[in-house]
């Protein structure tokens, strides 16, 4: 499986060919004896040879490096070799027999190898701690800088409706004041008519008075005017009125700090910020696999009358050879009774559960688990040649059933919950998981997790919980990798010990997840939140390089080996 270049991590894996003259796959390990690079089948091969069978054989991410060629500069006919423990300084046999006299000496290859691995661990670190940490302490940043700009946008809103609170308030007061002085204006002049039209009548009756008078003046009549003016002599006096008192306006007296107390106003918390959590680099371990352990005691605790593993109950039921293959790659559990077993020459087998064989048929796929049976008995399988999934229906008849475009399929699992078909696929150095309904619709796609960062690398073994969690075997991420029903990622299991090459995967109907790992040719039983929980098969147990797993029925574990052999052990109670 080879990544694009954009995609290749610090540690991984570039894109190489096997060593093996005629051998164009993929590179995968390497042999540190021989220094030559090769690929699953011909290390495989190579480690049965009686003569590179003790040979220490390595993925290759994890090769010991050779030593590069590099000439003495004193003696430039000869290469440096050894390592001067006093000096610290490389050097070659000569130089090691005349400049260093009395000195002691140790191989260079040795030591550069060391160094090798130191930088690698470095690297390690700096991609599985360093990088990541310091990625969420961005993101973490970026969070804070939204969260501050939503609450000073919050801010402003408290401060314009303050305003508008106090604004709505003066202008009530104003109103009110205004409507007083409208009130006493109205009264007041109320008052000044009613005064005027006093004055007015009084002047009318003056002007009356002097008109009379006037009258008298002219006049012939003695006698009327001596009467008249003893009568009318008397004017009443002028009225007398009071000037209006009209209101007075008393302002108020106030300052900003007035104003500000009742807008209320900013001020900064006198508290130290606090320091953003940067987690310790030796506990820098899946939280996830830690926090459920507790859970899961509690679980295993109240499920004490539900069948449990019980590795002192592991029986050996039978043992068969299958027909017609080179080896076990993959088992899928058939209708009836049967197995369909492949191999890595594209051989597909139906067997019986004694290992009769009922019929054969030739594909294009030659490893991992490229086929299953669906709930209707249904054979699927891969032709990775024309990127479709083909199916055998149960009267022999071969159809397309679905196009995976210029996507490879490699793994294919039918769903015994909801009879979906989960397929593992590659392209250009990605990888993805999709979900078809029965009726081989696209219903979901499940490539990233939640930080963007890629799930799988090469899914080639695929299976389902009764959780509804799907996991894949992913042999370049040496890892199972674990998705929820919504494609959400719960755990990556990578075994706690030097190395893992997960291989065939199943699980059974208490949820445990079943794997072989290719690297301790053992069996691992894991429970469904990534906990460890046993080796249930190992050397010990007569087991030869475990290559594919899957559970029948009656609760038996058929184990299918590198060779043409399918051991079958019950191991619940």
């Amino acid at each position: 499986m080879a990544f694009s270049k954009s995609q290749i991590p610090f540690t991984a894996q570039h894109y190489l060919v096997c060593g093996t003259e005629e051998c164009e796959k993929n590179c995968q390990f390497y042999c540190n004896d021989c220094h030559q690079q090769m690929c699953e089948q011909c290390r495989d091969v190579h480690q049965k040879s009686p003569d590179t069978k003790k040979h220490e054989v390595a993925p290759y991410q994890q090769r010991k490096r050779q030593l590069p060629e590099v000439k003495c500069h004193i003696h430039v006919n000869r290469y440096v070799d050894m390592l001067c423990e006093q000096c610290q300084v490389p050097v070659c046999s000569k130089c090691a027999t005349k400049d260093h006299g009395g000195h002691t000496f140790i191989d260079l290859e040795t030591v550069y190898a060391e160094k090798c691995a130191i930088c690698l661990n470095e690297i390690n670190k700096i991609e599985e701690y360093f990088l990541p940490t310091s990625q969420d302490l961005l993101e973490s940043t970026k969070n804070d800088s939204t969260e501050i700009k939503k609450i000073m946008e919050s801010l402003r809103t408290s401060i314009r409706t303050a305003a508008e609170s106090l604004k709505s308030m003066v202008d009530a007061v104003t109103s009110d004041n205004i409507k007083q002085v409208n009130e006493q204006e109205k009264s007041l002049l109320q008052l000044l008519n009613a005064q005027e039209k006093k004055y007015n009548d009084y002047i009318s009756y003056i002007n009356e008075h002097v008109k009379k008078f006037h009258g008298y003046l002219f006049s012939k009549n003695l006698q009327i005017l001596m009467s008249e003016i003893t009568k009318n002599l008397k004017i009443d006096p002028i009225p007398v009125t009071t000037k209006p008192v009209p209101p007075v306006f008393t302002a108020g007296q106030y300052s900003k700090e007035d104003v500000t107390k009742l807008l209320g106003r900013i001020t900064v918390p006198d508290t130290k910020p606090e320091v953003r959590e940067i987690k310790p680099i030796e506990t820098h371990v899946s939280t996830q696999l830690k926090s459920t352990e507790k859970h899961n005691k509690q679980d295993r605790e109240k499920s004490d009358m539900k069948q449990t593993l019980s590795l002192s109950s592991l029986t050996k039921v039978r043992e068969f050879t299958v027909p017609g293959v080179n080896c076990v790659w993959h088992i899928s559990l058939g209708k009836s009774g049967t197995l369909w077993v492949s191999d890595n020459d594209g051989n597909l087998v139906q067997i019986d559960l004694q290992g009769n064989q009922l019929q054969k048929i030739q594909t294009s796929s030659n490893s991992g688990g490229y086929h299953t049976v669906t709930q209707d008995g249904v054979l699927i399988f891969t032709d990775k040649h024309k990127n479709v999934i083909k199916m055998i229906t149960q009267d022999n008849t071969m159809t397309e059933f679905i196009k995976t475009g210029d996507w490879v399929p490699i793994s294919l699992h039918s769903s015994h919950i909801n009879g979906d078909i989960l397929v593992g696929m590659v392209k250009d150095g990605k990888a993805k998981v999709t979900r078809y309904n029965k009726t081989g619709e696209e219903i979901q796609n499940i490539q990233r997790d939640n930080k963007g960062q890629g799930l799988y690398s090469y899914p080639h073994y695929i299976t389902e919980n009764i959780n509804g969690d799907v996991y894949t075997s992913d042999f370049n991420k040496h890892a199972v990798v674990a998705v929820n029903k919504s494609g959400q990622h719960r755990f990556s299991y990578a075994c706690q010990r030097s190395g893992f090459w997960p291989n065939g995967i199943c699980t059974d109907l208490l949820g445990h997840i079943i794997v072989c790992d290719g690297w301790s040719d053992t069996v691992n039983v894991v429970d469904q939140d990534g906990q460890f929980l046993s080796l249930l098969l190992t050397g010990q147990q007569g087991i030869m390089y475990p290559r594919s797993l899957c559970v029948d029925d009656e609760n038996n574990l058929h184990v299918g080996q590198f060779n043409t052999t399918v051991k079958v052990y019950k191991y619940l109670q």
